[in-house]
């Protein structure tokens, strides 16, 4: 019996019941010219290869398995279409497409999207029928061009360093929804835990009347309604129960959004972000984040886990070795793995993939701007995202120093965008403007890494590892957003593996580091968190806890100890 991959919702929180889930076999061509849309393939019917989406051409559960660069793909699917679904309007939906992406409905353009990171949506009423109708998807994808960011995708033939095997093409899952010409096009959630209630600001086609009800553990416990103004309502619902969202306990409330015909299933939690000195606090209090690196590689589909079980077991592996979140590193994490983290209360940080743009050019924020407000827009009411961090490591580009405006730009956008999250412009370097100072330091002997934050820890300066190119904010939350990094290739299938430093001989060494690394910024009272790098091997990175299949390569019980006692920061 043949079974789509991937089958469940892809968007939790705007999930209907009328919809398609579109992955499975798709006709597929590779276009190594990018001359298709001169040979006009948008009018061919069919093509001579076949791929399973949603996993990109270069992984195994595609079935093609091509490693090479490809200049452009194309896609095609037949789906039918009954009177019934064309009554009101038809929305083709994109996980996520790597990187330039057309679409054509029957021949017809429909829509096209730049970013290769973030979901989009095309109305295709005008062009749908009755019967079967032909999907035609384009992607153009170049990781070497500067003008796109690529986070840790290759850009050289082979994976080497901290990048591997490339992604192009549909990567997450395709959907169709069939909706009320009046429909919910967005919402925004805003808790108020001292009032106890929820704002829900709501943009729809058409005007109407919006209602919101609210329920925890299957009991309704407060409800809403307001007119629509202009495509816009605002409504708040005073809540009879009040149940926090806190790091181990993801209380989530349901919510049954009604306009006119109709009808979204979503969820909220009750959580509050606020930055109070030096302090992180979670509603009011000091949870010291014990995070981990989680780059959201898979062997067998790249970008793409082939099971929401994996997604799901990537939490459980964090938990288990006492890490209470993680950074999720040069990737706009798929909205099914933050739902997961809004379930199991587990505390993320949202990042976008900036690796591979030229920060020193003058069209970077034209290449990087849009898509990050596209994934701020998609993700800001996840209660798991505590923060976010649109760049990581801006380092020079062709010896061209970063474009500052570039990042205080993105910044700005970012704060007046998103008032309830905290920002860090980049992490580790080179800082222009943040809420929050952190740094990198792959330092690995215990003894020197404690040094270099001993005065810190006594109320002096912060030594910065790039002193040249960043000063200190003082009065700011501190953390060391990467550490660690220890090299520990269990399985030696890869003569290229590495780790940061020499790695240790024996497993006792690899404690005796671990620990005294850990416990340097456990003990440290002017840091409110750690990032260990890394959760899992990934190719040739052999750093992680865990081997890239998922294997834990230690006792785990010993590595919850270490990061799981009490810190001096923590109240």
């Amino acid at each position: 019996m043949h079974t789509i991959p991937r089958p469940e919702h892809p968007q939790p929180q705007m999930q209907r019941e009328d919809w398609m889930n579109l992955n499975g076999e798709w006709d597929f061509a590779f276009d190594f010219g990018d001359s298709g849309i001169d040979r006009k393939l948008y009018e061919q019917d069919g093509f001579d290869r076949r791929i399973t989406v949603p996993f990109c051409p270069e992984s195994d559960l595609s079935g093609i398995g091509y490693k090479d660069f490809m200049a452009a793909v194309w896609y095609q699917k037949k789906v039918s279409l009954t009177k019934e679904q064309l009554a009101g309007r038809v929305l083709l939906h994109f996980g996520a497409v790597d990187y330039d992406c057309r679409v054509w409905v029957n021949g017809q353009e429909a829509g096209r999207h730049r970013g290769g990171y973030t979901s989009f949506c095309l109305d295709i009423t005008a062009l749908a029928a009755e019967g079967v109708n032909r999907l035609t998807v384009y992607a153009k994808d170049d990781t070497r061009s500067g003008r796109q960011p690529k986070g840790k995708q290759a850009s050289l033939f082979y994976s080497s360093g901290c990048d591997y095997t490339r992604t192009t093409g549909i990567w997450q899952t395709v959907w169709m929804e069939f909706v009320p010409k009046n429909y919910i096009v967005s919402v925004q959630y805003y808790p108020n835990i001292a009032d106890g209630t929820v704002t829900v600001k709501a943009v729809t086609k058409g005007d109407g009347e919006l209602e919101a009800e609210a329920f925890y553990g299957g009991e309704s416990c407060g409800s809403a309604r307001a007119k629509v103004c202009a495509g816009n309502a605002v409504l708040t619902v005073p809540l009879s129960k009040v149940e926090l969202w806190e790091a181990g306990n993801g209380r989530l409330y349901d919510l049954q959004l009604r306009f006119g015909q109709d009808r979204v299933d979503s969820y909220f939690g009750m959580r509050e972000i606020k930055l109070d000195g030096e302090r992180f606090l979670i509603n009011g209090k000091s949870v010291f984040q014990r995070l981990v690196l989680d780059q959201g590689f898979y062997p067998d589909g790249i970008y793409t886990a082939p099971t929401e079980e994996a997604l799901v077991r990537d939490i459980q592996l964090s938990l288990d070795a006492g890490f209470n979140g993680a950074r999720l590193h040069q990737k706009v994490f798929e909205p099914r793995f933050l739902y997961h983290c809004d379930k199991m209360g587990y505390l993320v940080w949202g990042e976008q993939g900036n690796w591979g743009l030229d920060v020193s050019a003058p069209d970077g924020l034209k290449h990087f701007l849009p898509e990050w407000m596209e994934a701020l827009s998609r993700d800001f009411n996840h209660p798991a995202i505590v923060g976010w961090c649109p760049f990581n490591e801006t380092w020079d580009y062709a010896g061209r120093r970063q474009d500052d405006d570039l990042l205080a730009v993105t910044y700005r956008m970012t704060k007046l965008f998103d008032t309830t999250r905290p920002c860090i412009d980049t992490s580790g370097n080179y800082h222009v403007i943040t809420d929050i100072y952190d740094l990198h330091n792959y330092e690995q002997d215990p003894e020197k890494f404690s040094e270099t934050y001993a005065g810190f820890s006594q109320g002096g300066e912060l030594k910065d590892t790039h002193p040249g190119r960043q000063t200190p904010v003082r009065g700011v939350p501190v953390f060391i957003s990467e550490y660690g990094g220890i090299k520990w290739d269990v399985e030696g299938v890869n003569v290229n593996s590495w780790g940061y430093g020499d790695g240790p001989k024996t497993e006792e060494e690899f404690f005796a580091r671990y620990q005294g690394l850990t416990d340097a910024l456990l003990d440290n009272p002017h840091m409110f968190a750690f990032c260990y790098t890394q959760l899992y091997d990934v190719e040739q990175e052999t750093n992680g806890l865990y081997t890239y299949g998922r294997k834990p390569k230690f006792d785990m019980g010993r590595i919850r100890k270490i990061n799981s006692r009490k810190a001096a920061a923590e109240d």
